[in-house]
């Protein structure tokens, strides 16, 4: 431990609000991972909700574990330290990562090595901690992560997070029996651990939300959304935009109601003034304008992540700027209507400029949209068409506006799970074209990198032996990146490449509870230029998800 590091976590501690410190006598110590920085990681409610969780068990002690991606690489790398203790990695029996993005897998790596911790799992016995993960990324494709991972929990973690503690508590000092038992836990993938069963891993999502509170346990100044309580209005989202993996893993849509929210919130204000609503579409929530009321009336100033703005609701953007919030994010994706339609976004440019009118009218000060270049079917008309639309908004805005650029990634289990990604220099073209079109328009624009976005798709829609190019890549750069595929027999294209219809996919393993035939029916229809109306409000036969009665916990 070095004295930055020690004064690191003390300022940390010093400006927290919840932090909790348990003696670790006769208790299971869980290092509950976020492997990037702490400012991003505190954003993370997942992490808030399973640190809250864990913790309240008084069998287990729970403390975070950030990472610094700088501070884990070259010649001076230093080992991570646990937030609460300043314990390193190698003292907790377990350590369970969330993860949210491909591009950290790197940090798990980079992580693990300077912790001392062999890499690979066939590497490690009873003397080091068991490695288990959940999220978004690995629930999509565990396979990148397969041989480094002792287990990997596939979709949402509640409705078996009794089951999972319970037998890590048991067993965590037992590799083999602990492995055995993790296995037989429905929606725990163990790679080690043959399977008898033929079947996929059913993918598990949680049936009541109100049963299970997703809100801030901590605050901190040290955060993108400091000094505000975050709580979780909704989870999934049924509008079906063909490119959203969030749409597809998190289906069926749910929402709380609204008593629980208003008391979550409700126990956030004891502590601070501000609530940030969180959901994949906030304002798809069915009671989101008399939400918006009455958290007013309560006194809260409200934030929320993104909106649908078809229709946009006005009582949610005049409680944003009642509130003092500064931005209004929309995200159009696609510049032209018809390659909306291809990709299942649903709102017109009409749509679109009635809540930029809105967002004027009461004097927000930024305007934020969202779009992604290299979509299925995108040629020149739709860039174009993207930049005239972004004109369109600053014509009535006349305050700042960005235009976020994301670079399009296909993802497993959604219907263009098998389209090719555009290459890097088709990308830097479009966006180069879009940049020169708002140069003079005052509208500042900003991207993702394209390069970076091919080492995230050779990761989203890799296998097994992608790890061995995260294991040996030191430096990462898009260029090295390539060497190492290449090192290992696999091609940077091939890998980013159109995969053909019966051409089995490395996250088959996977069960999502999506019907195969409804997606290669929502990739026809893209084809087509074919909307598809959004997830109904009660179980249907669909796309499969409602129907498989083992997933309702």
């Amino acid at each position: 431990m070095t004295w930055q590091q020690i004064a690191s976590a003390q300022q940390f501690l010093e400006e927290e609000w919840g932090t909790i410190h348990k003696d670790w006598g006769g208790r299971l110590p869980l290092a509950l991972v976020f492997p990037n920085s702490y400012y991003l990681g505190m954003s993370s409610l997942a992490i808030h909700t399973l640190y809250r969780w864990w913790n309240s068990r008084q069998d287990i002690v729970c403390e975070r574990v950030f990472v610094d991606p700088q501070a884990v690489t070259g010649p001076h790398a230093e080992p991570p330290l646990s937030v609460e203790s300043g314990a390193p990695l190698d003292y907790f029996p377990v350590v369970a990562f969330s993860l949210t993005y491909e591009m950290d897998y790197f940090n798990v790596v980079a992580l693990l090595r300077t912790a001392d911790i062999p890499p690979l799992a066939v590497e490690r016995d009873e003397a080091y901690p068991l490695l288990i993960a959940g999220g978004p990324a690995v629930s999509a494709n565990p396979e990148p992560l397969a041989p480094i991972l002792d287990a990997m929990v596939i979709g949402e973690v509640e409705p078996i997070l009794d089951q999972l503690t319970d037998t890590l508590y048991h067993a965590a000092d037992n590799r083999e029996q602990a492995l055995t038992a993790l296995a037989g836990i429905p929606g725990v993938y163990v790679p080690a651990i043959s399977r008898d069963d033929p079947q996929p891993i059913a993918r598990l999502w949680l049936r009541d939300l109100d049963a299970w509170p997703t809100y801030s346990a901590l605050a901190t100044p040290n955060t993108e959304f400091a000094q505000m309580g975050l709580i979780e209005i909704a989870r999934g989202c049924g509008r079906g935009c063909r490119f959203c993996l969030a749409g597809y893993l998190y289906r069926p849509p749910r929402q709380r109601s609204l008593d629980t929210i208003l008391a979550q919130a409700q126990a956030l204000l004891r502590h601070q003034d501000r609530v940030g609503l969180v959901s994949a579409a906030v304002s798809d929530h069915t009671e989101i304008d008399q939400l918006a009321l009455e958290l007013r009336r309560m006194g809260a100033r409200i934030s929320v992540s993104s909106m649908r703005v078809d229709p946009p609701s006005e009582p949610l953007i005049r409680a944003l700027s009642e509130s003092g919030a500064r931005t209004l994010t929309i995200a159009p994706e696609a510049g032209s209507e018809r390659l909306r339609r291809v990709i299942n976004k649903t709102q017109t440019e009409d749509d679109v400029l009635r809540a930029v009118d809105l967002a004027a009218q009461y004097e927000l000060e930024q305007l934020k949209l969202y779009f992604m270049l290299g979509l299925p079917t995108e040629d020149d008309d739709d860039v174009q068409a993207l930049v005239e639309l972004a004109q369109a908004c600053g014509q009535r805005f006349p305050r700042q506006i960005t235009v976020n650029i994301t670079p399009f990634v296909p993802k497993a289990h959604t219907p263009f799970e098998r389209v090719g990604q555009a290459p890097a220099k088709v990308i830097k073209k479009r966006l180069s074209y879009v940049e020169r079109g708002l140069r003079r328009t005052g509208i500042t624009v900003k991207s993702e990198s394209p390069a970076w976005a091919e080492i995230q798709g050779t990761l989203a829609r890799g296998d097994q032996r992608v790890a061995q190019a995260l294991l040996t890549t030191e430096r990462l750069t898009p260029a090295t990146w390539r060497q190492q595929l290449q090192q290992i027999g696999l091609d940077l294209q091939d890998l980013l490449g159109v995969r053909s219809p019966h051409e089995p996919l490395p996250w088959d393993i996977i069960g999502s509870g999506i019907n195969g035939s409804y997606l290669t029916r929502e990739s026809r229809r893209a084809g087509a230029g074919r909307t598809s109306a959004p997830c109904p409000p009660r179980d249907c036969a669909i796309c499969g998800v409602c129907q498989d009665e083992h997933r309702r916990p």
